[in-house]
């Protein structure tokens, strides 16, 4: 017999279907804007657009009294976590997006839960135990196979400079979620500080290592949609999904890369290599293992 599914329940999955929408676009739209820009410009047009999208998000639910709240010690502490979650990371995901393919990249950048429980060993103290183990080994061989495109015999690396930066990506990103549980600051307006702090990393770095490029009204297009949706509403999307029971989010999450397989073919036009399917099923089958609670 189905169970009944409560109205708040399946709103929050509706918002966590919307989640997977968007961040399955990822590669396609970072690829249609690393056309013109590299990976600085790109997020620098990016970042202003989620901090302004945030910032009347914020205004709108009147969470603006904040600003007043908080000490200024909680503020280093969003802007370093804006630096890595905000900035640094996204600097890398970008940067390796312009030098491999979309499908390589964005699977291996969806290994950070198991960065996250990597890092839980030390940063959090947690003891490791056999299921997270055998997910890290796991998830580690579904990596060969896609950094190898599947000749694990004489280990022939395709793409290796992307494939560490998209795996560096996974890391600074479980960093900053490992950190991020250490402080209960309000979701929304803290999203809206972190931009702000990516901000102010990005002037510094745009005017150093690139220059303020104007984009063609087709790249603004996907900038919008980049810095709109992707990294800008869409967090507000997910606070609202995590309303649903966690380890039904944590594990539908997981298709999200699979559906930016289907985006990446028809949009870029990239043919879907079999070691790459094959890659994402090993690391998802790791990914799900350590998420299944035993009783």
């Amino acid at each position: 017999m189905l169970r009944k599914v409560s109205k708040e329940a399946l709103i929050a999955y509706s918002y966590l279907a919307l989640c997977i929408i968007f961040w399955a676009a990822i590669p396609v739209v970072s690829k249609k804007i690393l056309i013109e820009l590299n990976n600085v410009q790109m997020l620098f047009y990016s970042t202003i657009i989620s901090f302004v999208v945030l910032f009347f998000v914020n205004l709108f639910q009147k969470k603006l009294y904040l600003l007043k709240q908080y000490s200024v010690k909680d503020y280093l502490n969003m802007l370093f976590l804006g630096f890595l979650g905000a900035y640094f990371c996204y600097l890398i995901l970008y940067g390796a997006f312009s030098i491999a393919s979309a499908q390589e990249v964005f699977i291996l950048a969806y290994t950070w839960p198991i960065m996250v429980v990597l890092l839980g060993f030390f940063i959090l103290k947690e003891q490791p135990t056999l299921k997270k183990l055998i997910a890290i080994i796991i998830s580690f061989f579904g990596i060969l196979v896609i950094v190898t495109n599947g000749h694990l015999i004489n280990l022939n690396f395709s793409n290796l400079k992307g494939d560490l930066l998209a795996l560096f990506y996974a890391f600074v990103f479980a960093l900053f979620s490992v950190l991020g549980k250490k402080f209960k600051y309000d979701q929304t307006f803290s999203a809206m500080i972190f931009f702000l702090s990516a901000l102010v990393f990005m002037v510094p770095t745009i005017l150093v290592l690139s220059n303020i490029k104007l984009p063609t009204l087709d790249v603004w297009f996907w900038l919008f949609l980049n810095g709109f949706f992707i990294n800008g509403i869409t967090y507000i999307f997910w606070f609202k999904a995590l309303k649903a029971p966690t380890h039904i989010v944590s594990n539908l999450l997981y298709l999200t890369p699979f559906l930016s397989l289907i985006y990446i073919h028809i949009f870029l036009g990239d043919k879907i290599l079999v070691s790459s399917f094959v890659g994402l099923v090993i690391i998802a089958s790791g990914i799900i293992i350590q998420s299944i609670k035993l009783n």
